[in-house]
């Protein structure tokens, strides 16, 4: 069975042209949503995975209309094929029923990870050019030295109350323990 997916943006645009290319296509039912394609929720997209049986194909008028970005796209046609179904993008002419359209789908995901792959690459590189000239990554400390030391001075007197140290330091109470307890690292 065919089944379509199709997508707008926003109520102002129209799924018409969407839903004339699906019918035309052969499919027997047809599931839509209004979302942003930056939103994660798409519940006639859910539902269109949901009903799709093994041997079934989804059938969307463009790429874009099932994804939010070409790794959304790849978990969701991989989580069609381990179901056993199948997937045609209309407008782009890839098809996973045919060999061909599987390379291609294949070659696109291979790509996508192989961009991932170079981005970690070049985060791990600039941390470690970083590391090697001194600087640390992180939040920088709410307390140089001098206020951590006042800090503990204020904590060892009982007659300090902890909610009034806070306030004259300018921190939180989870703060104000982390520094003033044994083996803190928050100051510089």
């Amino acid at each position: 069975m065919k089944i379509g997916y199709a997508r707008i943006s926003t109520n102002e645009q129209n799924l018409d042209l969407q839903l004339d290319a699906l019918a035309k296509a052969g499919c027997e039912k047809i599931f839509n949503d209004t979302a942003s394609g930056s939103k994660t929720d798409r519940p006639g997209l859910h539902d269109a995975i949901e009903f799709a049986r093994e041997g079934d194909v989804i059938v969307a008028y463009r790429l874009d209309r099932c994804g939010r970005s070409l790794k959304h796209l790849i978990e969701t046609v991989s989580t069609l094929e381990a179901k056993g179904v199948h997937f045609i993008s209309l407008s782009e002419q890839i098809d996973t029923t045919t060999s061909g359209g599987r390379l291609l789908f294949h070659l696109m995901a291979s790509i996508a990870q192989f961009e991932r792959d170079l981005i970690r690459e070049r985060t791990f590189a600039g941390l470690a050019s970083a590391r090697a000239r001194g600087r640390k990554g992180g939040r920088k400390p709410k307390l140089n030295k001098s206020q951590v030391e006042f800090a503990k001075r204020l904590r060892a007197d009982p007659d300090v109350i902890i909610k009034d140290a806070c306030k004259s330091l300018g921190v939180s109470r989870a703060t104000f323990y982390a520094v003033t307890s044994n083996g803190a690292k928050d100051a510089h």
